[in-house]
């Protein structure tokens, strides 16, 4: 079963659409996580690079998700912004080895949250600090530390150590993200 089954499993919504960006600068490991996340026998072998963006849909007892798996080529990054209003929650993924390109990472989720499709809603983010296999990976807490994620007090958000490789870490990010969708289904069926 994979993730994303798993993830409709625990949140037990009939017939809802839920929408997961994936976002973080090119090479960092989106397309290897967003497959990991697919039926074992709908997983690829062999991941290139995303152009432009993917998507890619998954259904589990009358759950559908749609994941954008979006490029994080510098020409591309334009793309994220017209996938804001329709998302639930998102995932961005850091290259922890990359160290020289930490910096952009802040700025491009500096970005992000500054948007007024984001800044305004409260969206969970998960992020996968990717790669932790390199010997020279940075902890997630140096991560966490380096993007100044404290600081980010309107929106709920968790970084998990991860390798998309082996699998190694996704399972509690995605747990992590049901539980907040939930809450967030929750709190918008009070208040209507």
């Amino acid at each position: 079963m994979g993730l994303f089954d798993k993830l409709a499993n625990m949140l037990k919504i009939k017939k809802e659409q839920i929408n997961i960006l994936v976002v973080g600068l090119n090479n960092s490991g989106k397309s290897t996580i967003v497959n990991h996340f697919k039926n074992p026998n709908e997983r690829t072998s062999i991941v290139v690079p995303t152009v432009g963006f993917s998507v890619e849909r998954f259904e589990n007892q009358g759950v559908f998700f749609t994941a954008f798996d979006m490029s994080g080529a510098t020409r591309y990054r334009s793309l994220w912004e017209h996938h804001f209003k329709s998302c639930q929650g998102i995932v961005f993924v850091i290259d922890s080895s990359d160290r020289m390109r930490l910096v952009v990472v802040k700025d491009e989720l500096e970005i992000l949250l500054q948007h007024p499709d984001i800044a305004n809603r409260r969206i969970p983010i998960l992020f996968f600090a990717n790669k932790m296999d390199c010997t020279d990976a940075l902890s997630s807490v140096k991560i966490a530390a380096g993007l100044g994620l404290e600081k980010i007090k309107d929106k709920p958000w968790h970084i998990s150590s991860s390798n998309a490789l082996t699998g190694e870490g996704l399972q509690d990010g995605v747990q992590w993200m049901v539980h907040q969708i939930r809450e967030c289904v929750a709190n918008s069926k009070e208040h209507r």
